[in-house]
């Protein structure tokens, strides 16, 4: 018997590669912006021309920090690698991945995990190699410190300006002024009337939500466009620029890993300046504002070493409107007349209206008579025109809506100084 082998006519198809790029720049510069799409379409090239690899994309992050995992073309390329679509990525440099060395390694070992290759060019390193893990943890650390100089040093030069009364405010979101040529704070007289109605109907009484409430239903804009609420009137308020003054770094980065911002309480220096520029509110008025609000804030309770905000009421967090679920807040009516009452009503109807709801509301003085030992849900019910009230107490109600987003402050956009009298710079 003879047998005869018949060689195969068609070719072995060989597998190719599924090959994608990330790239990241850490601002939205004109320039750093040019360099991303350059990076971009050389990436592009680089794997199409190559037979063995299948392009993907590129995947690349504009005005990131390289020190966050948390970005989205980022993660959507480790998605796609954990459900076994890429095998190779390539970047130009471990900074450009990522600057915090405990990221970069975390997720190299994932990849590597999943059969995911990462190769780094500019420092030659694959990480399915032998030695490419030691070299990378190496090599990370670098970047890593190099990020904290960076960020150390920047931190410097912001300092070196606050010390010479240099200020470095932000333009966009401040009610009042404008900027001129030279970058000097000068008044903006239409915002500045406002700003000035603002301190008058405080000190006459009224509260920063009925303000913030009487300037949205006449329609008075804000500096940002968004909607008036406490807050914004609050911090107009409160913020010295307004008397001729400004206080430079506020606020501070803790580090340059999470860059939080934190709100500065002598954890650094910050720096005071005297008749910076012209006031739309006079020292007098400024002064007698703060001092009325402390007033207030000590009636309702509100002042350091108080409980405000550690559910100093035994009901705080427990009752919620029947109508959208939404918490009921403590609040007093007529504090200064003598039918003074304390209610709890609706957080959503106070914050956005009844148009987002038609509010529930029921004295404290009928509540506390109510055992309520968990989350109950408040229900108001007429009976022969008279309003009573019916409790649920089977546990929190389903999923509250939320309130309307709260607007962005509209102390918006600094601007510039001008005709500066005497400047006092008061490091503090």
């Amino acid at each position: 018997m003879r047998v005869r082998i018949i060689e195969p006519t068609a070719k072995k198809q060989i597998q190719k590669k599924r090959v994608c790029a990330y790239a990241r720049v850490s601002t939205d510069q004109d320039k750093q912006g040019e360099s991303l799409e350059n990076q971009m379409t050389y990436y592009e090239n680089l794997i199409s021309s190559n037979p063995e690899y299948e392009y993907v994309g590129v995947f690349a992050d504009r005005g990131i920090t390289g020190t966050k995992d948390n970005r989205p073309e980022f993660q959507r390329m480790l998605n796609l690698c954990r459900e076994g679509k890429i095998d190779l990525i390539i970047t130009k440099s471990i900074s450009r991945f990522a600057r915090n060395t405990v990221v970069v390694l975390q997720t190299v070992r994932e990849l590597k995990d999943i059969g995911v290759e990462v190769r780094f060019e500019k420092e030659n390193i694959q990480t399915l190699s032998g030695d490419g893990e030691l070299m990378l943890t190496v090599l990370s650390s670098f970047a890593q410190e190099e990020s904290k100089s960076v960020s150390d040093n920047m931190k410097w030069r912001y300092r070196k300006k606050f010390e010479n009364g240099e200020l470095v405010l932000n333009t966009q979101r401040f009610l009042g002024y404008d900027k001129d040529a030279d970058e000097n704070l000068v008044i903006n007289p239409k915002e500045a009337e406002i700003v000035k109605r603002i301190y008058t109907e405080y000190l006459a009484g009224d509260g920063s939500f009925k303000i913030a409430k009487r300037l949205e239903s006449e329609g008075v804009p804000t500096v940002t466009g968004s909607r008036w609420n406490e807050s914004s009137i609050l911090d107009i308020l409160k913020n010295e620029k307004y008397k001729g003054d400004v206080k430079l770094q506020k606020t501070y980065r803790d580090n340059h890993i999470n860059k939080r911002k934190k709100r500065n309480h002598g954890e650094v220096d910050s720096f005071y300046i005297e008749n910076n520029h012209s006031p739309i509110v006079t020292k007098e008025v400024w002064e007698q504002v703060q001092l009325e609000m402390k007033k207030r804030a000590e009636a309702k309770g509100n002042f350091q070493g108080s409980t405000k905000g550690q559910n100093r009421y035994p009901l705080t967090g427990k009752l919620f409107c029947a109508k959208c679920g939404s918490p009921l807040r403590r609040r007093t009516w007529n504090s200064k007349h003598a039918c003074r009452k304390i209610v709890w009503q609706c957080s959503n109807y106070i914050e956005n209206g009844k148009e987002a709801c038609p509010g529930t509301t029921i004295e404290d003085s009928v509540i506390a008579s109510v055992n309520i030992q968990g989350p109950t849900v408040v229900e108001e019910v007429m009976k022969n025109g008279k309003k009573h009230y019916r409790y649920s107490s089977q546990g929190q109600p389903d999923k509250p809506r939320r309130a309307q987003k709260a607007p962005e402050k509209a102390d918006g956009r600094v601007l510039p100084r001008v005709n500066r009298p005497i400047r006092t710079v008061i490091k503090l």
